[in-house]
C-alpha cells in the first residue's frame, strides 16, 4: 500500500475514535458534525508499480560423482488394533487327554535257518593187508633143495634171515641179508632162492591197490643124515 492510502485509513480511524468518544462523553450532536464536514476524503491514486527486473536462472549444481541412495520403502503400515481381545472362560475343565500309546513296531522276522548239510558218508571200509606167502610149501622147498655144493663139501648147515622187498606183483624185488647163518654160500643161495622162487600176494592201501611193501623172512638149511 501506498503511503497516501495509510495516511488516510490513519485519519479515518481517528475520526471514528473521535466520534465514538464524543457520543460516549455526551458531547453535541453539532459538534460531532462540525467535524465530520470539516473532513474530506481524498481519493488517491497510486501509480503502477515499475515492471520487476527478470531474475536469471541460478546456474546448476554440479552432481555429485557418487551415485544417489537407493530409495528407501517406506515400513508397511501397522495394523494396532486397539479393541482388546475377548476372553473366553470356560466353566468346565475338560479331563485331560489320555496317554498316547506308543506301539512298538513288530521286530523283524528272521529268516529260516538252513537245514545242516548232511554228514558225509562213512569212509568205506578199509582193503590195505600185508603182503602175504603164496604156495609157500612149493617155493621154500626148492630154495631148501638148491643147497650150495661147497656147503655141502664143507658140511655148513644154518640158519639165513633176510629183509626182503615184495612189488606189486607179489615177486621178491630185492633181498638183503640181516642174519648170517655162518657160510656166505648159504647166505647167498637164500637171497638167490628168494629172488627166483618166493611168490606173494603182494600188500593193498586202503583202496585196495597193491603196493610194494617190505618184510623179514628166513630159511633154514640141513642137511641130510
Amino acid at each position: 500500500m501506498s503511503g497516501n492510502r495509510v495516511v488516510a485509513i490513519i485519519i479515518v480511524a481517528l475520526i471514528h475514535i473521535a466520534l465514538g468518544y464524543a457520543l460516549i462523553t455526551g458531547l453535541a450532536y453539532e459538534a460531532a458534525t462540525k467535524v465530520l464536514e470539516r473532513v474530506t476524503t481524498i481519493d488517491i491514486e497510486e501509480p503502477p508499480p515499475p515492471p520487476e527486473p527478470e531474475e536469471e536462472p541460478p546456474p546448476p549444481e554440479p552432481q555429485p560423482d557418487t551415485a544417489p541412495p537407493p530409495p528407501v520403502a517406506p515400513p508397511p503400515p501397522m495394523n494396532i488394533s486397539t479393541r482388546p481381545p475377548d476372553i473366553r472362560t470356560q466353566v468346565t475343565i475338560p479331563p485331560p487327554a489320555p496317554p498316547a500309546v506308543r506301539i512298538p513296531p513288530p521286530a523283524p522276522i528272521a529268516p529260516p535257518r538252513a537245514a545242516p548239510p548232511p554228514p558225509p558218508p562213512p569212509p568205506p571200509p578199509s582193503q590195505a593187508r600185508p603182503a602175504s606167502r603164496r604156495n609157500a610149501n612149493s617155493w621154500v622147498g626148492r630154495i631148501q633143495g638148491d643147497y650150495p655144493s661147497r656147503a655141502v663139501r664143507q658140511n655148513e648147515e644154518g640158519t639165513v634171515t633176510m629183509r626182503i622187498t615184495v612189488g606189486t606183483d607179489g615177486r621178491v624185488s630185492a633181498c638183503s641179508v640181516t642174519g648170517s647163518s655162518g657160510s656166505s654160500a648159504l647166505d647167498d643161495a637164500a637171497c638167490r632162492g628168494m629172488q627166483r622162487y618166493a611168490r606173494y600176494e603182494p600188500a593193498l592201501n586202503a583202496a585196495g591197490n597193491p603196493i610194494s611193501t617190505t618184510l623179514s623172512e628166513a630159511i633154514r638149511y640141513e642137511l641130510p643124515e
